[in-house]
């Protein structure tokens, strides 16, 4: 559905409304509740099109000018190494943040500019949650270049999921804690 959809918003209009959807319908999963996926991903898609584009775009759009550089260093061979490893280190705090982001929109209701933020500072002060989160990524990546037919059937929906479930996991755990501080 994610696909389908992000192809129907013509890729860069698509991809925020369509993330956003599958990320909520995940959590719904998650949770164990029933629903008609193709309606609610529509119902989804439609009410979040603005708000989500707003918080997933500046994100896509870092990842895809970190991802351009980072191939242009590459191909300038060994003297630029120091800018690839540079540019990749970016791009692996990128998405550590972005592990972050769709779980975080789909569970909580902030104001769109405190998103990024909110997700900045989980990646960085739940290092143990980061790493788990860009291992289980890392691990779907390897598995979908080993078959590049799953990136169409499987790969997108079950890093999706499975990334939804962490932090859901990871956000009753933070949540517990912070409670536990309060009453203190």
């Amino acid at each position: 559905m994610w696909l389908v959809f992000t192809l129907a918003g013509g890729v860069v209009l698509g991809l925020g409304p369509a993330t956003v959807a599958a990320y909520t319908l995940a959590r719904r999963r998650a949770r164990y509740e029933t629903f008609h996926a193709w309606t609610e991903f529509w119902t989804v898609y439609r009410r979040e099109f603005v708000r989500a584009s707003l918080v997933v775009m500046p994100m896509a759009l870092v990842a895809t000018l970190l991802v351009g550089n980072y191939l242009y260093f590459s191909v300038l061979g060994p003297g630029s190494g120091a800018l690839r490893i540079t540019t990749f280190a970016a791009l692996l705090a990128l998405g550590a943040v972005g592990a972050y982001i769709g779980p975080l929109y789909a569970h909580y209701e902030l104001p769109i500019w405190s998103y990024i933020p909110k997700a900045s500072l989980l990646a960085l002060t739940r290092p143990a949650s980061t790493v788990l989160l860009l291992f289980a990524l890392w691990a779907i990546v390897y598995v979908t270049t080993t078959l590049p037919v799953l990136a169409l059937v499987i790969s997108i929906g079950a890093w999706i999921y499975i990334n939804t479930w962490l932090c859901l996991r990871f956000f009753e755990e933070n949540e517990a804690r912070l409670h536990s501080k309060g009453n203190q």
